[in-house]
C-alpha cells in the first residue's frame, strides 16, 4: 500500500495573474482542492516539498493529506501542470476525497523471479506489455506497486491480467477482456532463423540437383 504523505498548504484569495506570478517568485505553487460535493478551494503550496513528491514519479497515485493551515484534507492529485519551456510546476489540482472513496490511479508493474522462468533461462525475452495498470481501488489501500511473479512462465508464454494477484477489493478498470500484461517472447536471433528456415528449405527444393546435365537439343531420332 502507498504511505500516506503530508503536505503543509496556505489558503490564497482569488486573484490576478500578477498575484499569482508572485506566489511563484515566493517559491509556492498555486493550487485548488475540489471535489466530494464542496466548494473548489485555493491554496498554495511550497515548491521544493511539492517538488519533492513529483520526483518520486508517483504524486498522482499517492493520498495526500494537505494540512491547510491546521485543518486536513484527504486528497489525491489529479492534474499536474508544468510550464512547458523551463520545466518546472506551475499548478496542481488535488481531488479531495470522501470516506469510503474509489478512485482509479495507474499503479507500476514489478517483475520478479526471473530466474524462476524457464522460458527466460532458455533465452527468451520479456516483452512488457503494460508497464502500468489503470487500478479502480479504496483511497485507503492504493498499492504502490502490482507484483507479477515470472515463476514457471515458458517461452511463448501470455501473462494475462487474471493471473495477476492483485490486493483485496483492487479491481482492473478493464473488466470487459483478459487483457495481457507481459509475455515471454522468443529472442529476435531465434525468430529470424525459424522464419528464414521454411524459405531456405523451399528455394534448395527448386534449384537443380548440383552437377546434373541438361538434355542435349535434338536428341536421337
Amino acid at each position: 500500500m502507498a504511505e500516506k504523505l503530508t503536505l503543509k498548504a496556505e489558503a490564497r484569495p482569488k486573484g490576478s495573474k500578477g498575484a499569482v506570478r508572485s506566489l511563484r517568485l515566493a517559491g509556492r505553487v498555486p493550487a485548488v482542492i475540489y471535489g466530494d460535493k464542496k466548494a473548489p478551494e485555493l491554496i498554495s503550496v511550497n515548491y521544493k516539498d511539492l517538488n519533492a513528491l513529483y520526483q518520486t514519479g508517483t504524486l498522482t497515485s499517492q493520498l495526500i493529506e494537505i494540512d491547510v493551515e491546521g485543518r486536513k484534507e484527504r486528497v489525491i492529485p489529479r492534474d499536474v501542470q508544468r510550464e512547458p519551456v523551463r520545466d518546472f510546476l506551475i499548478h496542481v489540482d488535488f481531488l479531495r476525497l470522501a470516506k469510503n472513496a474509489i478512485i482509479t490511479v495507474d499503479v507500476p508493474v514489478q517483475f520478479i523471479n526471473h530466474e524462476a522462468s524457464p522460458g527466460l533461462k532458455a533465452g527468451g525475452v520479456l516483452n512488457v506489455v503494460r508497464h502500468e495498470i489503470e487500478l479502480a481501488c479504496p483511497a485507503e489501500a492504493i498499492p504502490e506497486l502490482i507484483t507479477v511473479d515470472l515463476t514457471g512462465y515458458e517461452m511463448g508464454s501470455s501473462i494475462h491480467i487474471s493471473s495477476v494477484k492483485l490486493p483485496e477489493g483492487v479491481k482492473p478498470t478493464i473488466s470487459d477482456r483478459d487483457f495481457t500484461v507481459a509475455t515471454i517472447a522468443a529472442p529476435a536471433a531465434v525468430l529470424s532463423a525459424e522464419q528464414a528456415a521454411p524459405a531456405e528449405a523451399a528455394a534448395a527444393a527448386a534449384a537443380p540437383a548440383a552437377g546434373a546435365k541438361a538434355p542435349a537439343a535434338g536428341g536421337k531420332k
